[in-house]
């Protein structure tokens, strides 16, 4: 039978539904049910996941759970070395262009990191992240802005965090109703999980590439 040569998840152009929650940010662990699931589609490639990924947004930004589990190694992050460590990297267009090959000042790159950064490697990290090629780069991050936490578990990991509005250049719900996104859960054991294509396409430049997320549930 012969391979194909095209990638299945290239076929399709994806949407799928973001749901509002009244707070995206707390103390507490966010707790987000099945309703807020953000569904993958790298199993058209049969590409294993390992990682549920959640979310929701309000008026005041966008939040993701991250659970990663199947590993039977450690988990390994360096705030220094982000592309090298296990984590969650997110790329969102708050005006959801899907033609155009290269960023404009309102795409973004995200990572975060169950642990990583402090003397001991323990703290979570959370940070912006350039654009390759971008026409032009989006607003800076202010330190502290990024929210982030981590907890270990026996085969893997939670992630928590969350990019506040104010940290997102154009976000306005109330005017646009719809995100480019994209994202990738890295891991040097798995591997990587995407939310479609892999990485054999320029996934972390070309918002072309990236998915649609609905902004529902107001």
């Amino acid at each position: 039978m012969a391979k194909s040569v095209l990638s299945p998840s290239f076929l399709f152009q994806y949407s799928v539904p973001f749901t509002y929650r009244e707070k995206i940010w707390h103390d507490r662990p966010l707790g987000y049910t099945d309703d807020y699931k953000l569904r993958g589609f790298g199993e058209l490639d049969s590409r294993k996941q390992f990682a549920d990924v959640r979310g929701g947004w309000n008026e005041r930004g966008v939040s993701f759970s991250v659970l990663v589990s199947g590993k039977r190694q450690p988990v390994w992050c360096r705030e220094s070395r982000v592309d090298e460590s296990d984590g969650f990297q997110i790329w969102i267009d708050t005006r959801a262009t899907h033609n155009v090959h290269r960023a404009t000042r309102f795409c973004h790159r995200f990572v975060f990191l169950p642990i990583g950064a402090g003397p001991s490697y323990r703290n979570p990290v959370g940070d912006q992240l350039l654009i390759n090629r971008a026409r032009e780069n989006a607003n800076p991050v202010r330190p502290g802005d990024l929210r982030v936490r981590g907890t270990l578990t026996k085969d893997g990991y939670l992630l928590e965090c969350c990019v506040p509005a104010t940290s997102l250049t154009g976000y306005d719900p109330s005017e646009y109703d719809k995100l480019g996104f994209f994202y990738a859960v890295m891991d040097r054991e798995l591997g990587w999980q995407t939310q479609s294509v892999n990485t054999q396409f320029p996934i972390d430049e070309d918002p072309s590439i990236w998915s649609t997320l609905e902004l529902v549930g107001r």
